[in-house]
C-alpha cells in the first residue's frame, strides 16, 4: 500500500466533504502506522465534525502525543472541550494554540467568546447565549453567512457589546462585499477590545479594498503593534506600499516578513515580483525557485519564473517551464498569468485557456449594476478607463483619436485609473474629453456605480490584463456595452466584455472560437496612431551609438522577454551570414546584455557584434535614431506592437514572421496596412533568408524605403482622423444594437467609397518577394506589455 498516496486521496476526499470515505482510509493507514500524525489529527476532525465530541478527542489527544507543537490541534481540543463544557480545560487549550502560534485569529475569537460566556450573569441566560454563540460561530464557519448573521444579532439583542458578535459580524460584511458595514463593526469592537490584532488586520483589508491605503496602513501598523508576526497583516501591508508607489518600502516589508517565516509563499511571491520591477531578474528568478521549492502549486508561480528568466534572457530552464506551463494551462490550472503566456505560446486555445482560468480566479463576475435600463441621451456617451491617459505609448497612440471624435454626436469621459505626470501630452488628453475623471483613489465598485450613474453607453477597457488596469469594474457591468480593446492583445475570457475590436488579419474568422468576445473588424487596421507624432529633425551619427559607419545595421527594439533561443539563433545566422552587419537591441538591463553575449559566443558570433542602445529622455530623439538602422527584424511569437509602428512611421522596413495567435500577427497586420506585405514571412527559414537577402541586395532595401516612404501618405495605417471614423461607425453599430434589444454579434465596419479602389489594387498586387504572404491582412497592437507592473497577492482575497 501506498501510504503517502492515500493519505493525500483521503485528505481531499475530507475537504470535498466525503467523511464516511475519508474516514475509512485514514482507519486503514493507522493499522500499519499507528502513529501517524495527519491520521490521528484529521480522525479527530471529522469526529468534531460529525458531532462525536468524546471521540474526537479521543483522535486529538493521540495527535497531540505524536506532535505537541501543531497549533490547530490544539485550537480544535479547545472546541471540542467547550463542546462538553469542559470551559476551563478549553481555555488552557486556546491559549496552548495561541502560544504556538500568537496569530491564530480562531482561537483568540473562540477564546474572547468562552469568556464572554463564563461572565454571563444567570445559569438560563448562559445557557442561551451558549447554545446561540456556538450555532452561529458554526453557521460561520460552515459558509451560511446570512444565517450566521441572523443567529450574532440575535445575540446583540440579549448583550449589545458582545465582541465575539460584533466582530463576527464585521468579518460577515467584509465577506459580503459591504464593507462600511464591516467598518462600522470593526471600529465598534476596537473600542471595547483595541488589543485584538485581527479586527485591525481585517479593518486595514477593509480599508486597503476602499482605496483608503494611509487608513489602511495606520491599520496594519496597528495589528503588527500587537503581533510583530503577524504574517497575513506583513503581507497586506506591502501591498498596500506598493500601490502608493513606495515599493522600496514594500521590499523591507516582505524581508522582515520572510526573516521569520522563511516560507510564507505570498511573501515569496510578492518579493519576488517587486524585484523584477526593479529589473533584479536574477533575484527575482531565485526568489520564485524557492517559491515554487515551498509551495510547487503556488497559483501563477511556474510563470512568475519563466517571465522573470525571460527578461534577464536566461533560457536554460524555458524549455521545462514552457512545457509544464502549457500542460498546467490545458488542464486548467493556475500556473502562469495571462500575460506572461503571450511570450511563451503561440497557441490561440492556451491564450483562451489562460485568460478563462485568470478571469475565474481574479476577476468574476459581480453584481450587474446596468440591468437593461434604455438610456435617453442626445449624443452617444463614450467612457474610455484606462491607468495611461499619460505620457505613455498608450495615451500617444490614443491622444489623436480623442480629440478627432464627433463630439456633435458623442460625448466622451475619461475614467482615468492611472497617476497625473503632470506632462504636456496628459494635458493634452485632458483637454480633448468632454469630461476627464481621476478615480485613482476610489474602490473598484464606486467606480462602476460612478460609470452607471453618469449613464455611459458604452465603456471601453483600454489595459486588460495589463499594468494598473481594474479588470473588475466591467466585472459589475456598469454599462450595457463593454469592449476590450488596445491594451490587450487577446481575448479576456469573460462573459461581461460584449466586444473585442480588431482586423482580419490579427484574428481570422476561423480563429473567433478562441475569444469570448463577439470579434468587430474595423478596415485596413485596428491599431490607432496620432498623426501629430513628432520625431525629431536632425538624424544622430552612428558612431554616437557604437554602430559601424558602413556595415549592415539589423535592429531590434523589442522587450528582451520577447527574444527567446529560436529567434536568436535565426539573428545569429543572419549575422553569420552578412558579414559586417551588427544587430542593435535595447539595453534594458545588463543582465540580459550579459546573457545575449554568452549566447552570441555559444553560436559561434562575436559577442561584440551585438550593440546594445541605452534610453534617450527624449521619444522624438528616440525616433529619430530609427534611421540609423537598415532593417528591424521581428520577434515571435510576440510581435513588436507599437514599436514596430514607430519603425514603420520613421521609414525603417519592418521584417515579421506571422504566428499563430493575436500577439504574434500584429507587425504582420501592421505591414499589409503600409501596403508593404512582402517583408511577412510564414516561416522562419523564410525570414532568415529575406533578411539575408534584403541585407545584400542593396536596391531591393531601397526600393522597399522608398515605398515605405510613399505609403505612409496614401495608405491608412497613419491616417488618424480616418481611423476615427471607422471606430465611431462601430461604436454607433453597437449602441443600435443594444437599443433594439438585440445582442452582441461579430460584424464588420465597411470601408469609405474612396477606399475599394485602393482595397482591390492591394488585392491584385504584390511583389517579387511575397512568396505566398498575404496580400491584404490587417492590423494590432499591445503597449502596457512593454512595461508590465506587478500585480500583488494578498492575504484576503
Amino acid at each position: 500500500m501506498n501510504i503517502e498516496r492515500k493519505l493525500k486521496q483521503a485528505v481531499e476526499l475530507q475537504q470535498c466533504g466525503r467523511l464516511d470515505e475519508a474516514q475509512g482510509i485514514f482507519e486503514v493507514v493507522l493499522e500499519s502506522r499507528p502513529a501517524d500524525f495527519v491520521s490521528l489529527y484529521s480522525l479527530g476532525v471529522i469526529a468534531a465534525q460529525s458531532r462525536q465530541p468524546r471521540k474526537a478527542l479521543h483522535f486529538i489527544d493521540k495527535a497531540i502525543s505524536v506532535n505537541p507543537n501543531y497549533a490547530p490541534t490544539w485550537f480544535n481540543r479547545g472546541v471540542v472541550l467547550r463542546a462538553l463544557e469542559r470551559h476551563d480545560e478549553a481555555l488552557k487549550s486556546y491559549d496552548r494554540a495561541l502560544e504556538i502560534d500568537p496569530g491564530h485569529s480562531e482561537a483568540s475569537l473562540n477564546r474572547a467568546a468562552l469568556l464572554g460566556e463564563k461572565s454571563s450573569n444567570t445559569c438560563t441566560a448562559e445557557t442561551s447565549f451558549d447554545e446561540e454563540i456556538r450555532n452561529a460561530i458554526q453557521l460561520h464557519q460552515d459558509g451560511h453567512l446570512r444565517e450566521a448573521e441572523a443567529h450574532f444579532k440575535r445575540i446583540l439583542a440579549m448583550k449589545p457589546s458582545d465582541f465575539v458578535s460584533l466582530y463576527s459580524l464585521g468579518v460577515i460584511a467584509q465577506q459580503s462585499g459591504d464593507p462600511l458595514e464591516a467598518l462600522h463593526y470593526f471600529d465598534t469592537t476596537a473600542e471595547s477590545n483595541p488589543n485584538f490584532a485581527p479586527i485591525w488586520y481585517n479593518r486595514g483589508a477593509v480599508l486597503h479594498g476602499l482605496k483608503r491605503n494611509v487608513d489602511a496602513m495606520e491599520s496594519y501598523d496597528r495589528a503588527l503593534k500587537i503581533d510583530a508576526a503577524y504574517s497575513e497583516a506583513f503581507v497586506n501591508r506591502g501591498a498596500v506600499l506598493q500601490e502608493m508607489g513606495r515599493h522600496s518600502e514594500a521590499l523591507e516589508n516582505y524581508d522582515s516578513l520572510l526573516a521569520f517565516d522563511p516560507d510564507n509563499d505570498k511573501a515569496l511571491a510578492n518579493k519576488g515580483i517587486l524585484l523584477t520591477e526593479f529589473k533584479r531578474y536574477y533575484e527575482a528568478a531565485a526568489t520564485f525557485e524557492r517559491l515554487l521549492k515551498v509551495n510547487p502549486d503556488y497559483d501563477y508561480g511556474q510563470g512568475l519564473l519563466c517571465f522573470a528568466e525571460l527578461h534577464a534572457c536566461d533560457w536554460h530552464q524555458l524549455m521545462k517551464y514552457a512545457a509544464s506551463i502549457s500542460q498546467g494551462v490545458t488542464s486548467g490550472k493556475r500556473v502562469c498569468k495571462s500575460l506572461a503566456l503571450l511570450a511563451i505560446s503561440d497557441s490561440s486555445a492556451d491564450h483562451l485557456h489562460c485568460s478563462e482560468i485568470f478571469a475565474r480566479h481574479m476577476y468574476p463576475a459581480k453584481e450587474r449594476l446596468w440591468r437593461g435600463d434604455q438610456y435617453v441621451h442626445e449624443k452617444i456617451r463614450i467612457a474610455y478607463v484606462s491607468p495611461e491617459l499619460r505620457e505613455h505609448p498608450v495615451g500617444h497612440l490614443m491622444a489623436g483619436i480623442f480629440e478627432n471624435h464627433d463630439k456633435s454626436r458623442f460625448e466622451t469621459i475619461a475614467i482615468s485609473l492611472g497617476i497625473d505626470d503632470h506632462s504636456t501630452l496628459r494635458s493634452r488628453i485632458v483637454n480633448s474629453f468632454d469630461r476627464f475623471i481621476d478615480v485613482q483613489q476610489k474602490s473598484t465598485r464606486d467606480i462602476a456605480e460612478l460609470m452607471r450613474s453618469l449613464e455611459v453607453d458604452i465603456a471601453v477597457d483600454l489595459a486588460g490584463y495589463t499594468a494598473g488596469s481594474r479588470t473588475d469594474i466591467f466585472a459589475y457591468r456598469p454599462a450595457p456595452i463593454q469592449i476590450n480593446y488596445l491594451g490587450y492583445p487577446g481575448t479576456l475570457g469573460v462573459d461581461y466584455m460584449d466586444y473585442i475590436l480588431a482586423d482580419r488579419f490579427v484574428i481570422p474568422p476561423e480563429h473567433h472560437p478562441y475569444f469570448s468576445e463577439k470579434v468587430v473588424y474595423l478596415p485596413d487596421t485596428y491599431l490607432p496612431t496620432d498623426a501629430k507624432l513628432k520625431v525629431a529633425d536632425k538624424t544622430p551619427l552612428r558612431e554616437s551609438f557604437d554602430l559601424p559607419r558602413d556595415g549592415f545595421v539589423f535592429c531590434s527594439f523589442n522587450h528582451t522577454y520577447k527574444i527567446n533561443p529560436a529567434i536568436f539563433d535565426v539573428w545569429m545566422r543572419i549575422l553569420e551570414r552578412t558579414p559586417g552587419s551588427v544587430l542593435w537591441l535595447m539595453k534594458l538591463n545588463s543582465l540580459a546584455e550579459c546573457n545575449l553575449r554568452k549566447e552570441a559566443a555559444a553560436r559561434r558570433v562575436d559577442p561584440q557584434r551585438l550593440i546594445f542602445a541605452t534610453r534617450v529622455p527624449k521619444v522624438e530623439d528616440h525616433l529619430a535614431r530609427y534611421r540609423l538602422a537598415d532593417l528591424f527584424l521581428d520577434t515571435t511569437p510576440y510581435n513588436a506592437h507599437t514599436t514596430a509602428s514607430d519603425a514603420l512611421f520613421v521609414g525603417l522596413p519592418v521584417l515579421t514572421y506571422k504566428g499563430r495567435a493575436f500577439p504574434g500577427r500584429v507587425a504582420s497586420g501592421l505591414l499589409n496596412a503600409i501596403g508593404l506585405p512582402e517583408l511577412v514571412t510564414c516561416s522562419l527559414a523564410e525570414y532568415e533568408e529575406q533578411a539575408v537577402r534584403l541585407a545584400q541586395d542593396e536596391s531591393l532595401l531601397r526600393g522597399i524605403r522608398g515605398r515605405l516612404e510613399n505609403n505612409r501618405y496614401s495608405y491608412p495605417l497613419f491616417d488618424t482622423a480616418q481611423f476615427c471614423r471607422y471606430l465611431e461607425s462601430a461604436f454607433l453599430t453597437m449602441w443600435q444594437r443594444n437599443q433594439k434589444g438585440e445582442t452582441a454579434a461579430s460584424f464588420e465596419v465597411k470601408p469609405l467609397a474612396s477606399e475599394y479602389s485602393r482595397l482591390e489594387r492591394l488585392r491584385s498586387g504584390g511583389s517579387r518577394l511575397a512568396q505566398g504572404s498575404e496580400i491584404i491582412g490587417r492590423a494590432s497592437t499591445s503597449w502596457q506589455a512593454e512595461s508590465a507592473r506587478p500585480q500583488f497577492h494578498q492575504g484576503i482575497e
